[in-house]
């Protein structure tokens, strides 16, 4: 959640006393901006329309908004919130299961593809309050008649530009049409794009819109601009840029995913530490992908924008636009996930002269005059970026009833490396991953191989260079 600007206390709403509680033990004490605007509309039964960057605190505030509405005794789905990915729909549920952990048996179901359909059929045989996920796989279990949305009371489109973008629509109005007329739809956003305007309509009754301008200004960020003759020009330019700036986590934003696999590949050529991700990729090595670059064991992460909408990515050093964004909002959407929390942030971006006419646009756009700024020169002798971390997985996870205390324990115990030497540690269904510094990755290998989980020995590997 981001620093709070405003002074509203959520205590100054008429939210439930349990949730105020755990808000308070949560020290969600003040409203972020898009909370102080939208709760209050959603809390009178409104629907609503709200627009904010990443870390603006939308979760927060659709998800209070919608445990509001729950009557936890009647035990069918009341909610349901409708992701772009599989990775946003996990954060969302997270969060709302945090925020409801004062209500009593709030179950949250987290329905996406790229899982199994048996369990979650079984899942839904149990009943649940509140559903997060993908559309298709909503629409698949809705055609199956596993989930009835006839009790539904809250629909919420979260990002829901980029379901469209992503081809989504025809599958969001087949949801939408299982549902009842009576309820309150929220569409949540960073950006707004006119091909949302005729869905939302026919979507949404009399919604109130919420737009809160981007808390981002050239003192948390610095932008820079680089013309480049073509795109041989363009990756080495990248390239000098990188080494010049040595960033230790950063994000290159491709505008195809042809180009972002091409581009994480020569990069790898030249010996940086990267990886892509764009929707050509499974599930598996999505979330792979994800984790090495979340556990500082990858410095580079070369992506899509759809691919990359929702991540939570957090203290970037800097962001990479290869290209500028065909859509001008997505470049300030881009350019938010560095400077955050405080932070100075570092945004540069290429452009040729056939890309002159956005550049143009980009500069009314900001509202500022955009200076090019002559070109790295070359760093001779200057060695790219090793990161500090190593990954490790293990073959054992959630179903296996591994737990990071688990993790941490097998490797600090007798003989084990300290746990300032234990960095982030990520346990899903089937595998675990655990980040360890560099130089201590053997040892942390030898002693998970030699060791026991739960009293069961599982194999491990190292998966980062």
């Amino acid at each position: 959640m981001s620093e709070p600007i405003r002074a509203e206390a959520f205590a100054s709403l008429p939210l439930l006393p349990e949730l105020l509680t755990n808000l308070a033990s949560l020290e969600y004490r003040a409203m972020t901006p898009i909370q102080a605007e939208s709760l209050p509309l959603m809390l009178q039964g409104r629907d609503v329309i709200a627009q904010g960057q990443t870390g603006s605190g939308k979760t927060a505030a659709f998800g209070l908004g919608l445990l509001s509405r729950l009557d936890v005794t009647r035990f069918h789905v009341q909610a349901l919130v409708l992701c772009p990915t599989r990775e946003l729909a996990d954060q969302v549920a997270s969060e709302i299961r945090k925020l409801a952990r004062t209500l009593p048996n709030v179950k949250v179901l987290s329905l996406c593809g790229g899982a199994p359909l048996g369990p979650q059929l079984n899942s839904l045989a149990h009943g649940a309050h509140v559903i997060v996920g993908t559309p298709g796989r909503v629409e698949e279990h809705l055609r199956k008649g596993a989930l009835v949305l006839d009790g539904l009371d809250t629909l919420v489109l979260d990002e829901a530009d980029r379901m469209l973008d992503m081809g989504f629509q025809a599958t969001l109005e087949a949801i939408v049409a299982c549902t009842p007329g009576s309820r309150q739809t929220l569409l949540f956003s960073a950006t707004y794009s006119e091909g949302i305007r005729p869905v939302a309509e026919r979507l949404m009754t009399d919604p109130a819109h919420v737009e809160i301008a981007s808390t981002h200004d050239d003192t948390s960020i610095r932008q820079h601009f680089y013309r480049i003759d073509d795109d041989a020009q363009r990756l080495d330019v990248l390239r000098r840029l990188l080494l010049a700036h040595g960033p230790e986590s950063s994000v290159v934003f491709c505008n195809t995913k042809r180009e972002t696999q091409a581009v994480a590949d020569a990069l790898c050529d030249f010996g940086f530490s990267a990886l892509a991700l764009h929707g050509d990729l499974d599930q598996r090595d999505r979330d792979r992908t994800l984790v090495l670059f979340d556990n500082r064991s990858v410095s580079i992460l070369v992506a899509t924008d759809v691919a990359a909408r929702g991540l939570d990515i957090a203290s970037l050093d800097a962001v990479f636009n290869y290209r500028i964004a065909r859509d001008l909002d997505v470049h300030v959407h881009r350019i938010g996930r560095t400077g955050r929390a405080g932070n100075q942030g570092v945004a540069l971006t290429l452009y040729s002269p056939d890309e002159g006419h956005r550049l143009v646009r980009l500069a009314e756009h900001l509202g500022q005059d955009i200076v090019d700024e002559p070109l790295p020169g070359e760093s001779r002798g200057q060695a790219a970026f090793v990161p500090r971390m190593a990954t490790l997985q293990i073959d054992g996870g959630k179903k296996q009833k591994v737990r990071p205390g688990d993790i941490l324990g097998a490797l600090t115990g007798e003989d084990g490396i300290r746990g300032e030497q234990v960095g982030k540690i990520k346990v899903l269904e089937r595998s675990a991953y655990v980040a360890v510094e560099r130089d201590v990755a053997r040892m942390a290998l030898e002693k998970l191989g030699k060791g026991k989980l739960k009293g069961k020995s599982f194999r491990a590997r190292r998966v980062s260079r």
